[in-house]
């Protein structure tokens, strides 16, 4: 079994990011009223995405895009998850029961979200040093393809 954040492995952490970027993605492009050609030529210009990944953009794009473009909807589209607060705090691993001296640094994140009725959940994972830089670079990247839809 590979590592884990809180139970969840980096795999999924990983899909979970690239789902929130999808999601945010296509909601500004929906916003926007984005054609296909603006939204790709946007992705392009701030990731390197394998040939693939644009031809699977490309292609629900086309499918939903004018969908999701058209409703009501697309202003806030879809009853997800509200973001009310990011906290994250630096920690030393000092020691464990099966080992005495760790002395590695990770980050604690604790999001605080509620759903769509009201509920509000708070979320706490830890990070590597090395995975937190990873999740801080896919964040500011989608700022970056945000401010440019």
């Amino acid at each position: 079994m590979g590592e884990q954040i809180f139970g969840f492995s980096l795999g999924f952490v990983s899909v979970f990011l690239h789902c929130c970027l999808f999601f945010f993605l296509y909601s500004a492009a929906a916003k926007h009223r984005l054609s296909t050609d603006a939204l790709l030529s946007t992705v392009v210009s701030h990731y390197k995405l394998p040939k693939q990944i644009l031809q699977v953009i490309r292609h629900v794009w086309n499918e939903e895009g004018k969908k999701l473009s058209d409703t009501e909807c697309s202003r806030g589209l879809l009853p997800a998850t509200q973001l009310l607060d990011f906290q994250w705090k630096i920690g030393m691993a000092a020691s464990s029961d099966s080992c005495r001296s760790l002395n590695h640094p990770y980050v604690t994140v604790e999001l605080k979200v509620a759903d769509h009725s009201g509920q509000v959940q708070s979320k706490v994972f830890e990070m590597t040093i090395p995975e937190f830089q990873t999740f801080s670079k896919q964040f500011k990247e989608m700022s970056a393809a945000l401010e440019n839809v």
